[in-house]
């Protein structure tokens, strides 16, 4: 790979994987676009490992608290705000887990195409945009039940379907079930780490098994562009909805869908 695939990668998926605009469509997309060779499993990994440290970084404070309150309500020491918010992350995970299992290799044959795409970006930013301007409320994170956080977990599984967008899918159930913007980007933030340790501990078994040559140049230079692209990203972007709000998102999403069914249609 030589340094330009690199940087551009490397800040796509940092930029992209927390907004809702769908990472999974922008990287599909690089190689449609030009001629780069596949940039390989190994520096897939290392743009996870970016993203997830960016995330675990931002949220240091938050993360903490949830699992010292949480091994404390395993250890029947009561359970308090921070321990339910760390049970509502996990339980979230558990369809997204178990649907990942079942259709990953069908939605990687037969769901990647431009088209696809196109009705992913289009369908779920017309629904995050409905979200936004209809059903916002003013519900932290701290006033979920289980029952919302498996509604967001259930959604969270359809951003197996590239263009659905992880981030995006889970703001807009949240957004659906009365939080507040920020609140329902936080907790989709939250939901993020398992799910890229998931991820990122299936592509690296894949690796390991695969026994592939490792350019840990090409690996360290991703992983800290990727981290520090995604750590300005969660910043300024929970900023930006705070006074402008979700439809900027909805109105790229349309127009990169319409772009898209323009060019394959």
């Amino acid at each position: 790979m030589d340094w330009l695939q690199i940087v551009v990668l490397s800040l796509i998926q940092g930029i992209t994987e927390f907004l809702p605009v769908s990472s999974s469509a922008h990287l599909i997309l690089v190689p449609v676009f030009s001629d780069w060779p596949d940039q390989g499993l190994a520096f897939d990994v290392a743009l996870h490992l970016g993203s997830l440290g960016a995330v675990v970084i931002y949220f240091r404070d938050e993360i903490l608290r949830m699992l010292s309150s949480w091994c404390a309500s395993v250890a029947g020491r009561g359970t308090d705000q921070d321990a339910r918010l760390a049970w509502w992350v996990i339980l979230a995970t558990v369809p997204v887990g178990l649907a990942g299992l079942l259709f990953k290799d069908v939605i990687e044959q037969y769901a990647r195409s431009p088209m696809v795409l196109a009705f992913g970006l289009i369908f779920f930013g017309l629904m995050l945009g409905l979200a936004d301007w209809r059903f916002r409320g003013s519900r932290s994170e701290y006033q979920l039940r289980w029952s919302d956080a498996l509604w967001i977990g259930i959604g969270q599984a359809l951003a197996l379907i590239p263009g659905t967008s992880r981030s995006g899918i889970t703001i807009t159930v949240a957004l659906m079930l009365g939080m507040g913007r920020e609140a329902a980007a936080r907790f989709s933030f939250l939901l993020s780490i398992p799910v890229i340790v998931l991820a990122g501990g299936l592509e690296a078994c894949e690796l390991i098994q695969t026994g592939v040559d490792v350019h840990w140049g090409d690996m360290a230079l991703g992983t800290l562009l990727s981290g520090v692209s995604a750590y300005l990203c969660i910043h300024f972007f929970l900023s930006f909805i705070k006074r402008i709000g979700m439809q900027p998102f909805v109105v790229y999403r349309l127009l990169l869908g319409i772009a898209l069914i323009w060019l394959f249609g």
